[in-house]
């Protein structure tokens, strides 16, 4: 019986970011469109509604100039989009990928589905 897995990177920009950047652990951060015009990628604190628990609750697609206050406010931390980052990060983990299953389907630079994963425990 064939078994499928479905791997889905969280906040895929900005955890790319995160690894070059360490500064941008534990902050909260978002990622910009092409233009920096809205918010491409959030990590959990920033997107998160829990408003007492320090979240931010910035809608994905939310324009820059909305939520500009909050870098002064509450330290948001912004980026622009390097998609020759994203890319290589995403080459690095299909190679990790690869070692699971003999057949991976790309649905995105960030999702993939894996075929035939050999299941171990």
């Amino acid at each position: 019986m064939a078994v499928f897995c479905l791997v889905d990177c969280d906040c895929f920009y900005v955890s790319a970011e995160r690894l070059f950047d360490p500064t941008l652990i534990g902050v909260p951060v978002v990622a910009l469109s092409n233009s920096d015009g809205c918010v491409v990628s959030r990590c959990p604190i920033a997107k998160s509604k829990d408003i007492a628990g320090g979240g931010l609750a910035i809608k994905m697609g939310a324009p820059f100039f909305e939520i500009k206050h909050l870098m002064k406010s509450h330290g948001l931390r912004v980026v622009s989009s390097n998609y020759a980052l994203y890319q290589e990060v995403s080459n690095r983990v299909m190679r990790v990928l690869e070692t699971f299953a003999p057949k991976i389907e790309v649905y995105s630079i960030d999702k993939n589905k894996l075929h035939t994963v050999d299941v171990q425990s």
